[in-house]
């Protein structure tokens, strides 16, 4: 039975340094989430230090050891190139110009010289592994992505359903509910507010959709791919990570589909906790008391026999969960009916069996890298595929972070929503005894993502400017690096480019007496991005990963035009990293190190 009383637990323990903890739950229950992690070897029975490790980073000799003179060269000529916004928005036409003047082979050539060899390790395997061995020797590990995709710009039928499907998951609505069905007690909102609040089954979702066996066989190949780069990160690196992207293990059609459900779901919450005067708590914090709700009889039974007299946002998402014993007791307003309708009305039993599989697919992932050491890092996407890419990666969570951390969540703090999807599933976590285990970014499709809010007309998911956005990531930063000092079954990836942040960073674990040696916090930057951060980290110790993208020159073209729209913003601020790239090679040049070599 779950004890949906632990959202409004009282202020938790005190941290190192007289810092308190704001924990959602009781104190009971975090003595029942499983025993501590042992520490590393080393780190047991001794005297924690706060004193801090001081890392600089903008000594260049020690940065770009690591470094050739003609990597940093060339490092200096593309991250400019890349500050120019016509070089970046007009990049697919200028390489397929490149490419028919000056012939596939030798643009290809080319390409390896400046931006391919500037941020891709190699076309395979074999290729990556003399990188990779030489930035570990240097302290930095690697995070192995095979970078294949396909430009989905040109798969127009494809392309033409997700956006009506995004555009259905994107609009939000409520409709009256029937009293003696699911209503609730207090004040009536207006239209326009509830409006905001729900996600309508408005657009592409209401037809019935087909079982497609070619989608399938796609996905199935993307998971042998997946394996392959598994085995060769255990392979080329101890403790390594490999990414994976949800999107090529089911229909993106599905997952939007299944956000639109979840989402539906929590934001019926909400509704409801906004009813009894609970909109100014944070989402962990909320609680309904079912005594206040007017629920028809099958309804309270189900609900009443997962929870107490309190449930909160965690125990209702769960109830997702049992859909298939219960899925005609879970509904959701209609506001075209003026009615509530089964939350998964729209849902096929063949759309069942491919969540299923999908899962599936995923469990195999996970064998494999515990089987080779490596850890599995789940990237995130866009706003509409989100929810169900959370939720299936919490899902894996579960059955797989149960001893330690193998399987990394993203969560993208540019979201406005960020802080609350990352203390629901910490607070999940400790109340289920696994480890919850994040990778922390700001965030890459901004502007896809605001074009499309403004283009279909519901609200903007994004933090309105960068400066908020940087308080969000602090924020989701403190509260993991705070539940790590507390019960030590928590671990983090700081992916950022940001020095402020990584600094920030620093100055937390030395408060909270976290140490390198540790391996809960990692650092990660992009390969042939911020080494001036990466390397400095390595070397004094810091657990710091490279994310490493392979693949054929040709079939990665879709992934680096997608990597120059992403880090656009970033490039054209990258003055500091350029003037750092320019001192290196000047002091070399001035004391004869002009053809240094690094030694490994």
């Amino acid at each position: 039975m779950f004890a949906a009383r632990a959202a409004v637990a009282p202020w938790g323990a005190r941290l190192p340094g007289g810092r308190r903890l704001r924990s959602s739950v009781p104190p009971s229950r975090s003595a029942q989430s499983g025993p501590a992690r042992p520490r590393s070897p080393g780190t047991a029975g001794r005297t924690r230090s706060t004193s801090g490790i001081s890392v600089d980073f903008t000594e260049t000799r020690e940065a770009y050891k690591s470094k050739e003179s003609l990597e940093l060269l060339r490092s200096l000529v593309v991250l400019k190139l890349c500050s120019y916004d016509f070089l970046v928005e007009k990049n697919k036409e200028i390489m397929d110009l490149g490419e028919t003047v000056l012939g596939q082979k030798a643009f290809h050539q080319l390409l390896k010289m400046t931006f391919y060899g500037q941020f891709v390790a190699g076309e395979d395997q074999n290729a990556i592994k003399p990188l990779i061995e030489k930035n570990l020797a240097f302290g930095v590990g690697s995070v192995l992505d095979y970078s294949v995709e396909e430009d989905i710009g040109s798969i127009k039928h494809e392309q033409k359903e997700t956006n009506s499907c995004a555009s259905a998951a994107g609009k939000h609505s409520l409709g009256k509910p029937h009293a003696n069905l699911f209503s609730s007690t207090g004040e009536d909102h207006r239209e326009k507010e509830s409006e905001e609040l729900f996600v309508s089954g408005q657009g592409g979702w209401n037809g019935a959709r087909t079982y497609s066996h070619p989608d399938e066989a796609k996905c199935d190949q993307h998971m042998e791919t997946f394996i392959k780069c598994i085995k060769a990160s255990g392979g080329s690196s101890i403790e390594g990570f490999s990414a994976i992207k949800m999107t090529a293990l089911g229909r993106p059609q599905l997952l939007l589909h299944f956000s639109e459900t979840l989402m539906k779901w929590q934001r019926f919450f909400t509704f409801l906790a906004t009813q009894q005067g609970q909109d100014g708590l944070e989402a962990v914090e909320q609680r309904l008391e079912l005594t206040q709700l007017q629920v028809d009889p099958s309804a309270t039974v189900f609900i009443c026999n997962r929870c107490d007299l309190y449930i909160n946002i965690i125990d209702w998402k769960s109830l997702i969960d049992d859909r298939e014993k219960a899925s005609d007791l879970l509904v959701v307003p209609n506001v075209e009916l003026g009615e509530l309708e089964p939350l998964f009305k729209t849902f096929t039993a063949d759309e069942e069996k491919e969540l299923k599989r999908i899962m599936q697919r995923l469990d195999v992932l996970a064998k494999h890298a515990l089987e080779n050491g490596v850890r599995l890092m789940v990237d995130a996407e866009q706003t509409y595929f989100q929810p169900a890419i959370s939720k299936l990666t919490v899902d894996l969570q579960r059955l797989q972070n149960r001893e330690k951390p193998v399987i990394f969540n993203t969560y993208q703090c540019y979201l406005k929503e960020a802080y609350d999807s990352v203390t629901t599933d910490v607070q999940l976590s400790r109340r289920e005894g696994w480890h919850f285990a994040a990778k922390l970014v700001r965030g890459a499709y901004m502007d896809q993502e605001r074009e499309r809010a403004a283009e279909i007309g519901y609200d903007d998911p994004i933090n309105p400017d960068y400066e908020s956005t940087s308080r969000m990531y602090h924020r989701c930063l403190d509260y993991v690096l705070d539940e790590i000092a507390l019960n030590q079954r928590a671990s983090v990836m700081v992916a950022s480019h940001n020095e402020d942040t990584v600094k920030h960073t620093l100055r937390r674990m030395n408060q909270l007496g976290l140490l390198p040696r540790d391996n809960v916090v990692y650092f990660g930057q992009l390969l042939g991005m911020c080494d001036q951060i990466s390397f400095p980290l390595g070397q004094a110790g810091f657990a710091v990963y490279k994310y490493v993208p392979y693949g054929p020159v040709s079939e990665v073209m879709p992934y680096l035009s997608r990597r120059a729209q992403e880090n656009r913003g970033f490039m054209k601020g990258a003055q500091k990293e350029r003037g750092l790239l320019w001192k290196e090679l000047k002091r070399r040049l001035a004391s004869g190190e002009l053809l240094h070599r690094p030694l490994y």
